[in-house]
């Protein structure tokens, strides 16, 4: 069994005809897409928003379409994978470095699906390295008023240089052990200039699909 891919398949069975969707970035969203992309093939009428490129072209490739969000005045469902889940539903999310995107559709979605296996479930936010896309210009600078949170940040690298995100930025991983206040963590981010998002989603998913070992799938509500 593939707990991944039985979370995945749940939430995607969800797409009703005529929907817009929002298609999440990483290995649990992978499954989303690939089973989304069978049921184009088998006669779904859909459009989709991907948060990555990697998406975008597993999409593609999957004859699945994508549309701009020019295009758009809603999204419908988006789902997506995570890092880390605690009970409340919130969540750390990025390790796959497409957070920006990632939080603009699920904010732009009426409906919000999280998608994951057993093994994201936590008691407490903190134990991932909190992702945080920060701009280029001062990221240094950037990073230390960040470690005055209370945390070890490190730029994310890739093949030995700056991991750059599709909106040319960096990605700080951010060590703050437990979490235990993400609301306040969330809006200490935002008053630092240079932080363009952070990876806490917090009071944004719906429903949490969660496979396991056994070929169940239970799901969380919040």
């Amino acid at each position: 069994m593939n707990p991944k891919k039985l979370a995945a398949e749940a939430a995607a069975e969800l797409v009703q005809d005529g929907m817009v969707v929002g298609l999440g970035t990483g290995s649990t969203a992978y499954w989303a897409i690939q089973r989304l992309g069978h049921r184009v093939k088998a006669g779904l009428q859909m459009k989709a928003i991907a948060t990555s490129s990697s998406s975008e072209d597993l999409a593609r490739q999957l004859e699945i379409p994508i549309v701009p969000f020019s295009e758009i005045d809603h999204i419908d469902i988006a789902i997506d994978g995570a890092d880390e889940v605690d009970a409340e539903l919130s969540l750390v999310k990025g390790g796959g470095g497409a957070l920006l995107r990632e939080k603009i559709v699920a904010a732009a979605s009426r409906i919000f699906y999280v998608v994951v296996d057993e093994s994201k479930l936590v008691p407490q936010l903190g134990a991932f390295p909190l992702p945080v896309e920060v701009v280029p210009f001062g990221a240094d600078m950037t990073k230390r008023k960040i470690e005055e949170l209370g945390c070890r940040a490190s730029i994310r690298m890739q093949m030995g240089e700056r991991y750059i995100t599709d909106n040319g930025n960096y990605i700080l991983d951010c060590d703050f052990g437990a979490i235990r206040d993400p609301e306040r963590l969330h809006a200490q981010f935002h008053a630092i200039p240079g932080v363009v998002e952070n990876g806490l989603f917090i009071n944004m998913a719906n429903r949490v699909f969660v496979g396991y070992q056994d070929g169940s799938v239970r799901r969380m509500e919040r």
